[in-house]
């Protein structure tokens, strides 16, 4: 059951809601720990000196800023304590904007909103805010530091997502490849084509469809070699030839979208790729060598390093 990260209010005008924030997301990942392959102990870091490479205690580490390579400014904590915002425990809201009016790369960090406490001035707001069209901009503090965040409703619930701030976002400008976009000459024909393979797979957006296979094959992985099966890492598969010719790029594509529609109207050639390593991870598991199938450059890579056929203990 998810736990609460932070609890306070939600304030503005003279109305104080409590709420308490969870986490809009659960990161999945595989974690490694690094071993001692003699006695399968785990590593642990020391803090050493990079000029001596001697042990250096806790009571001589300061905290240092790098204004050029080599020469730092040494902050104390005590100078940094005045800046550190107090915790009010407050979202305090300033404004009420449209939501299209925000730039989806200011989303940061997203949370689940819940009542604490009384609900009914929760559900008072979140119906105002749904029947406006719109999303509240705040301040809050969170373990010593300050966040804007955006509030939001949907279906008579409150979601929040900290953003961040103005000049942390990257200017397109400043992209040296950009530039020039404006000159480059492109034929109606292949304009066409290309709204032609866009509208072929145009389709409803569904999030299940989507998965980290990278993820699901590790585990797997670990799975086999914890219950003692042999594992031959699979060959690398060969990257398909580039195809310079742009309009024969395009009028293949098209094709190839068209085709699998055919076949799969409900899904599509990404969910077909899918189903077959599916099937195929399936159907090789009770055999004591697995090959996993239908995997990009990159994760084949990453799986495929071991050249050897060892047995786990």
């Amino acid at each position: 059951m998810p736990r609460p990260v932070w609890s306070g209010t939600i304030s503005f005008g003279l109305v104080a809601i409590p709420i308490k924030l969870f986490h809009g997301v659960s990161k999945k990942s595989v974690s490694f720990n690094q071993l001692d392959d003699r006695t399968m102990s785990r590593i642990r870091l020391k803090k050493v000196s990079a000029e001596t490479g001697e042990d250096v205690p806790d009571d001589h580490i300061v905290k240092g800023y790098e204004l050029s390579k080599g020469r730092y400014v040494v902050v104390d904590p005590d100078e940094l304590e005045p800046f550190i915002p107090s915790a009010t425990k407050s979202i305090d809201l300033e404004e009420f904007v449209d939501l299209d009016e925000i730039d989806p790369v200011y989303f940061d960090t997203p949370y689940i909103v819940a009542p604490d406490k009384t609900p009914k001035p929760y559900v008072l707001l979140a119906r105002a805010m749904e029947e406006a069209g719109k999303v509240a901009i705040g301040r809050f503090v969170m373990r010593n530091k300050q966040y804007v965040a955006a509030l939001r409703a949907q279906d008579g619930k409150l979601l929040m997502s900290t953003m961040v701030f103005a000049d942390e976002i990257v200017k397109i400008e400043s992209i040296d490849e950009l530039e020039g976009l404006d000159e480059i000459d492109i034929s109606s024909k292949e304009v066409k084509m290309a709204e032609a393979l866009v509208e072929s797979l145009s389709a409803s957006f569904e999030p299940d469809k989507y998965r980290d296979e990278y993820r699901e094959q590790v585990l797997d992985l670990i799975e086999r070699k914890a219950g003692g099966e042999e594992f031959e890492a699979p060959a690398a598969v060969a990257a398909p030839p580039k195809v310079v010719d742009l309009m024969a790029a395009l009028e293949a594509s098209v094709k190839a979208a068209k085709d699998a529609r055919k076949r799969h109207p409900a899904g599509g050639p990404h969910e077909e790729a899918v189903a077959k390593a599916s099937t195929s991870g399936t159907a090789k598991k009770s055999s004591s060598k697995a090959a996993a199938a239908d995997v990009s450059e990159d994760d084949t890579a990453a799986i495929a390093k071991p050249k050897r056929v060892r047995k786990s203990a």
